[in-house]
């Protein structure tokens, strides 16, 4: 959902309570149910409970759990790189990424975009003034747009339970961050601070202009598959307690008694003929059951586009290009999930170089470049040998990106140009000096 608002308007505890109202519906009927589905709770376990003498298995397969999981990794499981042409930026990139831990904050907000279609994050000043970035899950926050067709951003709200349940958090927009307190209604708690970034101090990361997650549109077929799962167990169950049928001789409960314990059934009769002893079973529907859990389990992984890496297909493909087809349609969401990722991330340096604890000029930020490698297995002779047919095509910096194993590439032509220097300052010698360079 996307929350607007219009372009002027003021905070007030009231408004605030409408908005976190609306947020806290979502959360209700969309994203808690996502999140339990996640952690490995879905529909089957709240199901009505049958009849005690009813086999009832609950059984669910953590596909959301693996279906997030494998896009997550395969999106962001090679974290971004970052380069600028400027040393001094990258390495203050560089300082921000490892005071932060800014790849597992890249890596949580990826998990976000696909459990819920969007996730959060916050800039601030630690204790110690430096620039601190914090992700926040969407099931505690939210972003308010204003109502022009350029949607900027208005506010930025958080709020959570404290250890003593009561509801806290805090607002902010383009100048200041005010917090909050609900005791029967919202109230301001002190005086608004500063932040002095230039804008709503806070990101919102999206899967698609939707807002939907990967999990959005299979989770009906993952419940009807765990619900089908359970069903079958239920019926092994039933089979292994069918009821025994006897028709001829009256059977006592002493000799009931030894069949039971002996598992042997010896019946005297006139007339053996007329004698029947055997199981009662209801008729079994195995070979529907299984075709429809077949159909389910490919369509969970056809509609969310995310590949089956367990499929034994994927054990014959040897070459990168193979490998690339089965996983082109998990290849084109990662697509289109980067150009939204990346716009999130220029936001997030653009705030974070407007602030005067950044040292440098506020608008550096427009030449950092982003890289993002997808988690596939690399084939570095194939790689190696593009690169090689590329000398003299393109530049050293193009040939670099070719190969996997170069996270930084103007660090890369550093060390070669280092490399080269010795050998450099050598010929240079024997071309001025002469051999022993005293021009001899």
């Amino acid at each position: 959902m996307i929350y607007r608002i219009q372009a002027g308007k003021e905070m007030t505890p009231e408004l605030l309570a409408e908005y976190i109202g609306r947020h806290k519906k979502e959360v209700n009927m969309r994203l808690n149910k996502l999140d339990e589905a996640y952690r490995g709770d879905y529909n089957i376990f709240h199901q009505r409970k049958k009849p005690a003498w009813k086999p009832d298995n609950r059984i669910a397969f953590g596909f959301a759990k693996y279906i997030v999981d494998t896009m997550n990794g395969y999106f962001l499981g090679v974290p971004i790189a970052l380069h600028h042409e400027d040393s001094e930026v990258s390495g203050f990139l560089d300082f921000l990424n490892k005071y932060n831990g800014l790849d597992d904050i890249n890596a949580e907000l990826g998990k976000y975009d696909d459990m819920f279609g969007t996730g959060n994050e916050i800039y601030y000043t630690d204790e110690e003034g430096k620039l601190s970035v914090q992700q926040i899950s969407p099931i505690e926050s939210f972003m308010i747009y204003d109502d022009s067709v350029l949607m900027r951003e208005m506010f930025f709200i958080h709020y959570y339970r404290d250890a003593n349940d009561v509801e806290r958090g805090s607002w902010s927009n383009d100048k200041i961050v005010q917090h909050f307190v609900r005791e029967g209604s919202y109230k301001w708690i002190g005086d608004p601070s500063e932040h002095h970034f230039d804008d709503v101090p806070a990101t919102e990361f999206i899967e698609n202009s939707e807002r939907l997650g990967i999990l959005d549109g299979v989770m009906s077929a993952i419940n009807a598959f765990n619900k089908a799962i359970s069903e079958k167990a239920n019926d092994v169950d039933a089979f292994a307690d069918a009821y025994m049928k006897i028709i001829g001789p009256k059977i006592d409960d002493k000799t009931i008694q030894f069949i039971r314990d002996k598992r042997i059934v010896n019946l005297e009769e006139d007339d053996p003929s007329g004698v029947v002893a055997e199981f009662m079973q209801k008729p079994t529907g195995d070979t529907t059951q299984e075709n429809l859990l077949d159909r389910l389990y490919k369509g969970i992984f056809q509609m969310s586009m995310v590949a089956d890496l367990s499929d034994e297909s994927f054990a014959g493909s040897t070459s990168g290009i193979a490998l690339k087809y089965k996983l082109q349609a998990m290849s084109n969401l990662a697509d289109a999930k980067k150009r939204k990722f990346q716009a999130a991330l220029e936001r997030r340096y653009r705030i974070l170089f407007s602030h005067p604890a950044c040292p440098l000029e506020a608008d550096q930020w427009i030449n950092i470049d982003y890289k993002f490698t997808k988690s596939l297995p690399a084939n570095l002779l194939e790689e190696s040998q593009i690169a090689t047919n590329l000398e003299g095509v393109v530049s050293k910096e193009t040939q670099l990106k070719v190969l996997s194993i170069v996270d930084n590439t103007q660090e890369e032509m550093d060390k070669l140009e280092a490399d080269a220097k010795p050998y450099r300052s050598e010929s240079e010698t024997v071309r001025l000096f002469g051999v022993d360079g005293n021009g001899q």
